[in-house]
């Protein structure tokens, strides 16, 4: 088996536009949701929540040949991963070209307005607002498919769109591929672009907060009196590589990936199961082929809806049997759906090789029903630790937990 290492970053997202910049203004203890205006012509909608990407523009040499299979979900995966490549040093290098390379990406969906074209057909029967690029741009693995073009790899391709563990599954195939020999290079990783719609698919579920006169103090994660989540956007990519690989060409390593799973709860599309969720847990720990002891801290999915929190907690608690720190980035940035496990794994990252773990924000009164953890509060902690867990949940019992290591 091969060892497989952290050797590129990149985000784009409400909190910053690169992982230094996302990381310093954790330090600010102040979360990313402002009110937004254009959901008041949406009757019967109670949010008017999210964090939105700031001072995002498109690259100058993004072309309109270049964007006509992109919406914005492909351009922020794209633009984020050249960011990557060029940190990892890879950019141009003919390894990407060269089939040791492949895409392990993914988003809840593709393009919301694109997908809006192709409904305007069945409400006017017209096709009017249908084009070339259209179907491109709304496909499931418009991602990965983009990525991959516009750096033109020819190697394995595996879509992850699995609802909100679209990154984390993205991050944990492209580990999988280079351990077992098949690929030396993954691009890695997850992308959400925001849109009313996605909005509309928690509030529906009655899982979005209404506090919208107060968008500071919430989300609110494992808080007795949160009242849902916030949905927000971003992407996040990690370029992965085989450890003797980038050991022999002088790379920066960032950190190692040593652990790995998914699994599903098979019990209901939405509702979370905790004995599943502490399986894929264990599971992570079996590969990684060391015991909850030696893990330092735990960055939760924790969603700030009641099921979600309550669930994923008493999981993380019948694991680790003690009070281990947590907390998640999700106070910071809303629920960023298919990038959250890309953004939050590289935070996690940055995290780690400082030292320093941010708090949960709004977390004022934990919830009894809880798990009993250590939850980081009010400000940040510095932690000793070499070794860390990220987990993410989604709709359809997906579960997923990574291992990182500092090296």
């Amino acid at each position: 088996m091969k060892r497989v290492v952290i050797t590129g970053m990149s985000l784009i997202s409400a909190l910053g536009n690169s992982p230094t910049e996302a990381f310093e203004r954790l330090h600010t203890y102040e979360n990313c949701v402002e009110y937004q205006e254009e959901l008041n012509q949406y009757e019967k909608l109670t949010t008017r929540l999210a964090a939105r990407i700031k001072n995002f523009t498109k690259p100058e040499h993004f072309s309109r040949k270049i964007t006509r299979s992109m919406g914005t979900v492909a351009i922020y995966a794209t633009a984020c991963t050249e960011e990557a490549l060029k940190d990892a040093g890879l950019l141009g290098d003919e390894i990407i070209t060269s089939g040791r390379t492949g895409v392990s990406y993914g988003s809840s969906s593709g393009s919301l307005d694109a997908i809006m074209d192709f409904y305007s057909m069945s409400v006017n029967k017209e096709v009017k607002n249908l084009n070339s690029g259209s179907y491109l741009k709304m496909m499931p693995q418009t991602t990965a498919v983009n990525i991959s073009v516009y750096f033109k790899t020819t190697g394995r391709l595996i879509p992850t769109s699995t609802a909100c563990t679209s990154g984390s599954m993205g991050i944990g195939a492209a580990y999988e591929a280079i351990k077992n020999g098949l690929q030396t290079v993954m691009i890695a990783g997850g992308a959400e672009e925001y849109h009313p719609t996605q909005v509309a698919v928690f509030d529906t579920l009655y899982a979005t907060s209404a506090k919208n006169n107060s968008p500071k103090i919430t989300p609110a994660p494992f808080d007795k009196n949160r009242d849902g989540l916030v949905i927000g956007e971003g992407a996040g990519t990690l370029i992965l590589e085989e450890y003797e690989h980038a050991k022999a060409r002088g790379a920066k390593i960032y950190a190692e990936i040593i652990g790995y799973s998914t699994n599903t709860d098979g019990t209901h599309i939405t509702n979370p199961n905790s004995e599943t969720m502490a399986i894929v847990m264990k599971q992570a720990l079996e590969d990684a082929k060391i015991s909850p002891n030696e893990i330092g801290y735990v960055n939760a999915h924790g969603t700030a809806t009641v099921q979600g929190d309550i669930a994923e907690t008493q999981a993380t608690e019948s694991v680790f049997k003690r009070q281990i720190p947590i907390s998640t980035i999700k106070s910071y940035t809303g629920h960023t759906l298919g990038a959250c496990g890309a953004i939050e794994a590289v935070l996690s990252v940055k995290m780690l090789e400082n030292s320093w773990f941010c708090p949960n924000l709004n977390l004022r009164e934990i919830d009894e029903n809880c798990g009993n953890l250590d939850y980081i509060i009010e400000c940040g902690r510095t932690l000793n630790t070499d070794i860390i867990m990220t987990n993410n949940f989604a709709f359809g019992g997906i579960n997923t937990s990574l291992i990182i290591k500092k090296l």
